[in-house]
């Protein structure tokens, strides 16, 4: 019966494309029963070539490929041409399905099917949520009093999921007094939302729908909320309303209108639930606005805080009559002040700018200030006391670790709560009291079946830049199996874009790489904030190229220093992080073996020259503006679609999201269709396309069986065995 599926599948792939012979000379055994490769008969698309040109500062950019880029998603021969690319896709990953589905089955067995989260208390209510074996969503609950106390399902996902392929639930937000939860739905991947509004009591929705919404919050009144939603003719949220419960949303008073495309609008609350703040941000800029959450008479404005200024990022939350801001006005890794109500432009010092210490954020409780300083590339916590006049750190033995502030609503509390975790260490939920500096282990996520941290080794090592710089790399490997010798295969991931930070945490899937004998590496490249503002500001305009040639740096230093070798390296990166794959694959296709890319940025000059698209002048801040001489040379330098060259490409695998919003799925289709013209090799080059969006299929199953199709994919062309 598989050779039939197989012969159909080929046959529907010939339909759309002209003969193209892949041929592997590498034999690997799946689960130590059989030797088998790629087979040979297989017949990659050959995409229909409609030259069309672009001319822009006197220089013509040629495009055989242009008519894959259909927006409306309607036209027949795109989706044709998609349908023969996931039938080659699926052929070629049918021959490592069994390899698959093994580690797809280690996944679960490792995180189980059933789990409890560790609760968090606020009020008089504690929240969790949990997961039940076969289902593939989250049920948030609820216990009133005590842990001992009865259960109440706030919501179970599972059940609202029925009936649709795609599900995303993105913001939940309870009312003050607990009794409603307002939600956000997605049911394409397209990432817009449709609001509902539950009675959890009565477990009931109320008749609030609107569409679309990206950000919603509460007013103390319980009746009263605040939403954002996309202009018609932009993704990126614009339009700021306020709503009262039972009114028709088609006459909701507009509060706030950004006309400035580079700029996206937001809702937030302060912890102590003094104030709503309405935000506006830009890659550089910001503004807030805020206005008193008891006081919610139509008509009423938001006071403007202090007016944007080019270049400088600021954001407030009040403890009592005190505004504590967080701003990088003169201090690159941002300075913590302070501002009394009756004079808020007038600022002072809390915690002055630090040149090695990026602070990362801060939280505002009523006797204390959480600041997170991120040093050489790990959180800090640093804990002030607002009563005391006393601060300390919460410590951590271990010297690469990964922390994340966890959800703490309650203002008047000694408590906060954490994630954290290492590249030995599980996952853990800690409870921390500010005042007696006791920590609690409420959950560890541990491994099923058994994890001995001692058996695995993590290291911190550093590599050197093109110009000289330190570029850190974090990785872990298993003892037995690491030899220094460059025989051991090594995944290579990195992103480096938007001050983005790739943490060294644990996690369970990566045992199925590990123990199979792969040194696992996190190349911390610039472009990302693990060494505050200014490695990020190296990686990005006309220092982009910094990022890529770091992770080239990255990937010469792990092979010059016998960790892996270049038929053995495997590199991996998604969105921005795929637009890296690409570059790397045209600059140095002779450093891996096998290129994965997952929804991958792969023509980003074409996207910044259409101006009038969602969100592009939010990207010129990142990447540049091409419609600058000086800008538009330098990215066409690097560019991932306009530097394909006849040369051979390593074995490479791509996703795309048919309805992704961040990176159109035409970008990795065109990038793909130009290498498989241009290669010189027979190396194995797929692309399979989801119907979902950016973050690829909905549910836990089905984000480990991608994952389970990445790594087989990986370890299949790696040849190893």
């Amino acid at each position: 019966m598989k050779k039939y599926i197989l012969l159909i599948i080929i046959l529907l792939v010939a339909a759309f494309c002209t003969t193209y012979k892949v041929s592997s000379s590498f034999h690997y055994d799946v689960t130590g029963q059989k030797e088998y490769s790629v087979s040979p008969s297989i017949m990659p698309p050959v995409a229909n070539k409609i030259p069309t040109s672009t001319t822009l500062h006197g220089i013509e950019l040629k495009d055989d490929y242009a008519w894959m880029m259909d927006d409306t998603r309607s036209d027949s021969t795109v989706i044709e041409y998609i349908e023969a690319e996931n039938a080659y896709a699926d052929a070629i990953l049918s021959e490592m399905a069994a390899l698959k589905d093994t580690i797809f089955h280690e996944i679960i067995s490792r995180i189980g099917e059933e789990d409890v989260n560790a609760p968090t208390r606020w009020g008089d209510y504690y929240y969790y949520s949990r997961r039940e074996e076969g289902k593939p969503y989250l049920i948030y609950c609820r216990k009133f009093g005590s842990l001992s106390a009865p259960e109440e399902i706030v919501f179970d996902v599972n059940s609202l999921a029925e009936g649709h392929e795609f599900f995303s639930i993105s913001k939940r937000e309870y009312s003050p007094d607990q009794r409603l939860l307002a939600y956000t739905v997605d049911t394409t991947g397209d990432e817009r939302y449709t609001l509902y509004i539950k009675d959890i009591e009565a477990d009931t929705l109320l008749v609030d729908e609107i569409y679309p919404v990206n950000d919603v919050e509460w007013a103390n009144d319980n009746k009263t909320i605040f939403y954002v939603t996309p202009n018609e003719e932009n993704l990126k949220s614009k339009l700021a309303y306020r709503h009262v419960l039972g009114s028709d949303s088609a006459d909701d008073e507009l509060i706030y209108k950004e006309d400035d495309n580079a700029f996206y609008v937001w809702f937030g609350r302060t912890r102590s639930n003094d104030y709503i703040v309405l935000g506006t941000n830009s890659k550089t800029t910001s503004e807030v606005r805020y206005l008193d959450a008891d006081d919610q008479p139509t008509g009423r404005e938001f006071t403007l805080f202090k007016p944007r200024e080019q270049g400088i990022k600021y954001y407030m939350t009040n403890n009592g009559d005190t505004w504590f801001i967080r701003t990088n006005e003169s201090a690159p890794n941002y300075k913590i002040m302070t501002a009394r109500f009756s004079d808020p432009l007038k600022w002072e010092t809390f915690i002055p700018h630090n040149d090695s210490v990026y602070i990362d954020g801060f939280d505002v409780f009523d006797k204390y200030i959480v600041v997170y300083e991120l040093h050489n590339g790990d959180i800090k916590p640093h804990i002030f006391s607002l009563e005391e006049d006393a601060d300390h750190y919460i410590s951590f033995t271990e010297e690469v670790y990964a922390f994340y502030d966890r959800w703490t609503p309650d203002f008047d509390t000694d408590t906060l709560y954490f994630y954290y975790s290492s590249l030995t260490t599980p996952s853990s939920v800690y409870a921390y009291n500010m005042r007696s500096k006791e920590r609690k282990l409420l959950k560890r996520y541990d491994v099923i079946g058994g994890f001995d941290p001692d058996e695995y080794q993590s290291e911190r090592i550093y590599a050197t830049s093109h110009d000289g710089t330190k570029v850190p790399i974090s990785l872990v490997y298993k003892k037995e199996l690491f030899q220094k010798n460059r025989s051991n295969p090594l995944y290579l991931n990195a992103y480096g874009a938007y001050g983005s930070s790739r943490n060294a945490g644990f996690s369970r899937i990566r045992i199925s790489l590990l123990d199979r004998g792969f040194v696992y590496a996190i190349a911390h490249v610039r472009g990302g904030k693990e060494k505050g503002e200014q490695w990020y500001e190296q990686g990005k305009l006309l220092n982009k190229k910094n990022t890529f040639l770091d992770y080239i740096a990255c990937a010469e230093f792990l092979i010059n220093n016998k960790y892996t070798s270049p038929e053995k390296l495997a590199a991996f990166g998604a969105s921005a992080g795929g637009m890296l794959m690409g570059v790397v694959a045209n600059w140095r296709p002779d450093l891996f073996g096998v290129i994965v890319a997952d929804v991958p940025s792969m023509d980003k000059l074409t996207v910044l020259m259409d101006s009038t698209a969602s969100g592009t002048k939010y990207h010129y801040d990142e990447l540049g503006n091409p419609y600058k001489k000086e800008h538009f040379d330098y990215i066409l330098s690097w560019d991932t679609y306009q530097n394909i060259k006849k040369q051979a490409y390593p074995n490479m695998m791509l996703t795309a999201g048919y309805h992704d919003s961040r990176v159109r799925y035409w970008q990795p289709l065109r990038w793909v269709a130009k290498v498989r013209d241009m290669k010189t090799d027979d190396n194995v080059l797929i692309l399979k396309t989801n119907m979902a969006g950016h973050y690829g299929g909905s549910g836990r199953y089905s984000q480990y069986e991608d994952i389970a199709e990445r790594y087989a994919f990986i370890i299949r062309m790696l040849g190893i065995e």
